[in-house]
Formats: structure tokens, sequence, C-alpha cells
């Protein structure tokens, strides 16, 4: 499908204009029109919206189709949110407004953070951070600060090889030394991996349970109980929380700092890169240093405090992405405890479904029992001339957006598989046969996938000059 630029458009089209017009000889005013500018398209109103209405029909997204990046990047929401976040009483207010005239919104993320304390089994939230990233170098600001208050120069914080690419990035941007350690035969955090940096230097460890393979990290107690032996803390990235929420809770597997993405667990859309939400949990021991203000009630009414000398300040203007507060307080509220606790089984249970059905077709290097997602490997395909690219692009021209690929890097040629809880059976069946037939294809005919994609409005790009040449190659 092609949707040539409105300068495409018949630029050279005339159109007559009457310059004076008379409406009423009683009532006289008299109608000026202007002719066109030079060198902009001449076009009537309706071809105009017909234009920006194809352009739009060009975006593949969640609402018109299957899109396996999951339950920690793109899962469907519900529109309930979208139209609650847009009444006139969020809408209008104002962050310098009164304490006194925003009491309700005030009481929306005094509860809104009650309600992550109890999914988490955290002691206390902030809601500033804009992003997961951001949330990340919050919680590290946050570790920072706590050893600077014990007087304890610590200077590692160790990630797996698996982690996504944040985490070092954070911890460096927050002053760290960044140790990688390489997850076990079972895709796991390796405890003989980890024990020599178990020191008075080490700071913090960050994870993700279940990791980006979709496994859960067995020895999560035994690695909490190390890291704090020797006085480190544990870092809590949210981004897979999807599958656990309403099961497991990171508080209770010893985790002292946790991020959580708003913007995807729970219930607002961020395609374009935005906006997004990351707020970040404690434990009650550093529930000190979280930025300010702190939401607190009182004497019955809801009021900022700012008396809080050991936090690290404020990291976003005012209060936090609002909109997206919105949106998760009511997912979380029109769900409740039973209603999250079936997106993680469903979520779990959808993944493994897939993972038994892609099993016969695809390289699953570490196959079995996974929570919200998977990750296969076309290694494969590589005497046939096939990568994980090429599959990709071919899923496109099948009319489905394809999945992370190359991600975990300890995954050769990897696909990682998101099915996500709001997914059919028919659309999960319908993903196998695409699969099945790009991969017969592929052997078949490798040029047809190196060709790929060949019925999507942009043909394949260069992707690494397209990230530094933004014009567009039709």
């Amino acid at each position: 499908m092609y949707e040539p630029s409105i300068f495409e458009k018949r630029p050279g089209r005339s159109t007559e204009y009457i310059e004076e017009v008379e409406t009423n000889p009683s009532f006289p005013i008299t109608l000026k029109r202007r002719t066109s500018l030079d060198g902009l398209p001449k076009l009537g109103e309706s071809e105009v919206v017909r234009h920006f209405i194809n352009l739009s029909r060009l975006n593949y997204c969640v609402d018109n189709g299957f899109y396996p990046l999951g339950s920690c990047t793109m899962k469907y929401n519900p529109k309930v949110s979208e139209f609650l976040a847009e009444r006139d009483y969020f809408l209008d207010i104002h962050p310098y407004m009164d304490e006194e005239d925003v009491q309700g919104t005030l009481k929306l993320l005094y509860e809104l953070e009650s309600a992550l304390n109890e999914i988490t089994g955290m002691d206390a939230f902030t809601l500033q951070p804009a992003a997961g990233a951001h949330g990340e170098l919050t919680g590290l600001l946050i570790a920072r600060s706590y050893f600077r208050e014990k007087k304890e120069n610590r200077r590692i914080v160790i990630v797996p090889d698996s982690a996504h690419g944040t985490n070092p990035a954070s911890a460096k941007m927050a002053g760290f030394d960044v140790i990688e350690v390489k997850s076990s035969n079972k895709g796991l955090v390796s405890l003989s991996e980890i024990k020599p940096f178990l020191n008075e230097n080490l700071a913090v460890i960050m994870l993700t349970n279940p990791n980006t393979l979709g496994l859960f990290e067995e020895d999560i107690l035994e690695i909490a109980e190390l890291v704090h032996n020797v006085g480190g803390l544990l870092y809590y990235d949210g981004a897979n929380l999807n599958s656990i929420m309403g099961i497991a809770r990171p508080g209770d597997m010893k985790f002292d700092i946790i991020h959580l993405n708003l913007h995807k667990t729970f219930s607002a859309p961020h395609g374009g890169g935005g906006p997004g939400s990351g707020p970040v949990g404690v434990k009650k021991e550093l529930v000190d240093f979280l930025p300010i203000p702190r939401i607190v009630f009182k004497d019955g009414r809801y009021s900022f405090d700012y008396n809080h000398p050991r936090s690290i300040g404020k990291v976003k203007c005012f209060y936090g992405n609002f909109s997206v507060l919105i949106k998760a307080y009511f997912y979380i509220r029109l769900l409740g405890k039973e209603g999250l606790k079936r997106v993680g089984e469903i979520s779990t249970l959808n993944a493994n479904y897939l993972q038994k059905r892609l099993g016969d077709i695809i390289d699953i290097p570490y196959k079995r029992l996974c929570k919200h997602e998977f990750v296969a490997s076309v290694k494969f395909l590589k005497p046939y001339g096939i990568r994980a690219l090429d599959i990709a692009k071919r899923i496109i021209d099948k009319g489905v957006h394809p999945p992370t690929v190359y991600f975990p890097l300890i995954v050769e040629e990897a696909l990682m598989i998101e099915p996500t809880e709001t997914e059919t059976l028919e659309s999960l069946d319908r993903f196998v046969e695409i699969i099945k037939e790009v991969i017969e294809e592929g052997k078949r005919n490798p040029e047809v996938l190196k060709e790929a994609p060949v019925n999507a409005p942009i043909r394949r790009v260069d992707e690494a000059k397209a990230s530094r040449d933004l014009r567009v190659i039709w």
C-alpha cells in the first residue's frame, strides 16, 4: 500500500476564487477570498482529509493486529482507561493549583501509591519518574545516597548478561562501576558467578524476575541473603511484572528497590516513545531518600510534604506524568486483586501454549516452563542464509508485527515472543501458522525472505543508516 505525499497530489490543479461577495444587502458583509500560496498543493478539504486518513491506516498497532512484543512493551490496553483520563475534571487542573482545590487528585495519587505497595510488597513509592530507565536511575541514586549516608564507598553494581541494556547504563550514570556476570546453562543467574563480588564493595545487584528469557530466578531468596549479608541491596527491574502480578511480590523476594512500568504493565499505551511512567518503590530503610514531595494524608486532608532532608530531591518537574498515573489507577481499580492475578495467569498460559506449539518448528534453547515470554532461535536457518531479521521482515508481509529480535544477546539469532493476556486462542494459532509458513518458505526460497517486506508501506531499509538519516526512502 502506497500513499503519495500531499505535494504529489495534483499540484497543478486550479481552483476558482471569488474575490468579494456581499452576503445580504440589509446586513452588508463583504467576504474576501485569498488565492492559494505559491508552492502549496491545491486540494479540496475532502482530499486533504482522505490523505491523512490513508496515512493513519499505514500504521500497524495493537488495535488492528497481533503484536507479540508483549506484556513488557506493547500489550492491548482497555479504552475505558483512556476515556476516564480525558474527563474535564482531570484535564482542567493545573499543578500550581492550591492543594485544597485538588484533593480528589491527591487522593487518587495517594491511593495509587498504596495499591502499588500492596501489589509489589514494598513500603513506599514515588510516582515522579517518567519511564522505566528514569526509574532505574532514580532507584540507583537512592542507593547511592543510602550508602553515602552510611559513609560506605561501595562502587560495584552486578548486572546479568541477560539484563535489559538500560540496567548497566543507569548504573553507570549513577556513578557506579558495572560488573556483568554470565548466566548459567539453565538461563538463570549463576551463584558461582556472583560470589566473587560479594564483599564490602558491592552496592547493588540488578535483576529482572522473571528474567528476559521468561524464566523465574529459582535462587532468588538465596541471592538476596548473600547480597544482604555483605550489606548490598537488591534492585528489581519491573519490566516483567505482568506475569507475576497477584501471584508473587518482589518485596517478598527481599528486593529493596523496584521500578515499575505503568505505561506497559498497567494500561497506558506508549507508542511513539511516550508518555511513560516508572514509579519507584522502596523498603522502609530507604523511604527517607525518595524524591520530594511525598503525598501524605493527615487530619482528613491530602497534602504535599517537602520535609525530607535526606531526599535525593525532585527527579521530574511537578509530580510525574499524570495522565499515565490516572490510567494505571483505574486499571488497578477496575480489575481488582483477582483480576490482576488473572492477568499474570493468562499471560503465562498463552506464552507456554505458544512455546509448546512452536517447539517442533523452531529452536527454543531454554525449553522449560516459562512465564509471560520465551526466547526462540533461528540459528538453524543459517545454512540457508536466513537470519532472525529476515524472519521478522517476512512476518510483516503476513499481517503480524514481528517480535523482538536479537535480544537477549545470550541467544544467537533470537526471537523473543510475548503474547500477553489479551490475545485469543485463534490469534495465537494464526501466529504459529505464520511462523511455520515463513520458515518453510525460507528453506525453499531464501531470496523471498531477504527481499521482505514487499507488502509494507516501506521496503526493507538499512537499519544502521536509517537510525542516523531520518529521510524516508520509499
